[in-house]
């Protein structure tokens, strides 16, 4: 007989909550949950089910009996903390799923938001908030998340249907949209969910709650994320924990907003705070590599209390793990939530300079920060710039990653890893990237987008496997009829050459003389610390080669 699954396997995320298990037990995502909460930093209230409720589910092959009667009593707690209620006719509770393994994977596995949301709760969110516009672009947001994550449905009949009324409004994004016509547009995605999948969309929140739930345990063997662990040599035998979490919701007005910052810049590692953010938007806005999204200083002068919190934040987390930390957050009507923290993942360039500083600014001692290096060739680390002339770059875009890229161009993942296959280099150029693509990420030398952010989970796993990338490029646009791009008036067959610079985010026409500079104070100071050996000339010069 399987057994049940066990009160205690589950962890409550709460304000003073001290963590009692292990990130392998609780996954790092709840464990850093915890320990932010401890640390007086806002954290939404949640509880998090330990990563054997995942192996168990694999183990079995579903669920334990049982499990939606063990959702119920832990969603209870939550609502004791909010004072809401899920499936309330009143005050409504709305949480996020989000997936948590003991080794951070972003974007590898599945988020699903605003579950809890149904016909017979918009009335009393839209008494709660005061606010429909909320309210439908959250119920939109759900059925079409619920229907690609949870049900394995097409995303193309959703996007279809906004641009039809994005059309019919004239206006050029989904936050244009008016509540009346998000209402309509909910009426017809829940037409689509029921050609897609046969029946109704859930109005149980407690079945999407389950539902979203197994749709995370499920994700731990998706594509992308088997891809993931075998090129990060990560263990298939860990799996996730799940956070379930009360909503906020940063797409409630001119107020709010979703975002993900670096504490420390994580391509070239300089100490400043290195952020996107979206206005009246949702983290998986932020996080999808499909918008266009803002830098810092627009965050300032639109909410500049809310970016002084980020900057308190900013520094706690550094001082609370004693490392470079990337953190997702929400604004909702001014007011800062902090969703979740890590390790930000970075360059080697990036991580022999935070390291070094860290040291020196007493955060670290030489001993962890040679620990944190261990992988890594020091003595190999070099920045490179092209020689070229600045006024002969095709177009410019956001540098997500430093280095300079050259290769034949390639238009999908499948043309990257069949041209890599064959020894040569190639440059992925896109519309967008996401995690799925990690495939294509990895075979590339360089990646170049027309949208997206610097904070993006494929920018992110870009820039973790040292690769070159560029994100929105507007003068970049595709024709995949015709197998060709076009970088501002210069049109491109796939196949022909590009060099990307992630030092100044500029494009170029073909293969152009790169000049090395390796970063001697930091690596003298490694050297130091190693006890001399290796200890790299600080005469050796600057040398120019052809970028192969």
């Amino acid at each position: 007989m399987v057994e049940r699954p066990t009160f205690e396997e589950v962890f409550v995320v709460s304000e003073g909550a001290e963590p009692r298990e292990t990130p392998e037990v609780m996954g790092f995502k709840g464990y850093n949950l915890l320990r932010m909460a401890r640390i007086g930093l806002p954290v939404p209230a949640a509880f998090v089910l330990g990563t054997q409720f995942c192996r168990d589910y694999f183990d079995r092959g579903g669920l334990a009996s049982g499990f939606r009667e063990l959702l119920a009593k832990n969603v209870r707690r939550i609502e004791s903390c909010s004072g809401t209620g899920m499936g309330s006719s009143r005050r409504p509770l709305l949480v996020s799923v989000r997936s948590g393994a003991p080794v951070s994977m972003p974007g590898m596995m599945d988020t699903v938001l605003n579950v809890g949301l149904c016909d017979g709760v918009l009335k009393g969110m839209l008494r709660m908030t005061g606010n429909p516009r909320l309210v439908w672009d959250s119920y939109r947001r759900l059925i079409q998340s619920f229907a690609e994550v949870v049900a394995g449905c097409s995303k193309e009949p959703y996007e279809a249907a906004i641009s039809t009324y994005l059309r019919r409004q004239c206006v050029e994004r989904v936050q244009d949209l008016d509540f009346k016509t998000l209402q309509c547009l909910v009426a017809d995605f829940l037409d689509i969910y029921v050609e897609q999948t046969g029946h109704a969309f859930p109005q149980d929140p407690l079945e999407q709650l389950e539902s979203a739930v197994e749709s995370v345990f499920r994700s731990w063997q998706s594509t992308r994320a088997l891809a993931y662990r075998r090129m990060a040599g990560i263990d298939n035998t860990l799996g996730t924990a799940v956070t379930v979490q009360r909503m906020v919701f940063g797409n409630s007005g001119g107020t709010s907003g979703a975002g993900v910052a670096f504490t420390r810049n994580p391509s070239d590692g300089q100490n400043e705070l290195y952020m996107d953010f979206a206005a009246n938007a949702q983290g998986e806005d932020v996080v999808s590599g499909r918008h266009a999204l803002h830098e810092p200083d627009v965050l300032a002068d639109i909410l500049p209390q809310a970016f002084e919190s980020i900057i308190a934040v900013r520094a706690k987390l550094e001082r609370e793990f004693s490392d470079a930390q990337e953190f997702e957050f929400t604004i909702q009507d001014g007011r800062l939530y902090v969703l979740q923290t890590r390790h930000g993942k970075r360059t080697p360039l990036a991580a022999l300079r935070i390291a070094v500083e860290q040291v020196r600014e007493g955060l670290i001692d030489p001993g962890e920060a040679l620990a944190r290096l261990a992988g890594i060739d020091v003595a190999a680390i070099r920045n490179l710039r092209v020689v070229a002339d600045p006024s002969t770059a095709l177009g410019r875009a956001v540098p997500a990653s430093v280095g300079v890229a050259t290769g034949e161009i390639a238009l999908d993942c499948a043309r990257a890893l069949e041209r890599a296959a064959a020894g040569v280099a190639v440059i992925l150029v896109r519309a967008d990237i996401m995690t799925e693509d990690i495939a294509g990420i990895e075979s590339a030398r360089g990646v170049l987008t027309i949208a997206g952010g610097r904070t993006s989970h494929a920018a992110v796993v870009a820039r973790h496997f040292d690769r070159v990338c560029l994100v929105g490029c507007e003068s970049l646009r595709i024709d995949m009829q015709a197998r060709r791009c076009s970088v501002g008036d210069r049109v491109f067959r796939e196949g022909e050459l590009l060099t990307l610079d992630g030092r100044a985010g500029s494009v170029y026409a073909g293969a152009l003389d790169v000049v090395e500079e390796a970063p001697l104070e930091y690596q003298a100071e490694i050297a130091r610390w190693r006890g001399g050996a290796g200890r790299p000339s600080e005469t050796a010069p600057e040398k120019a080669i052809a970028t192969p």
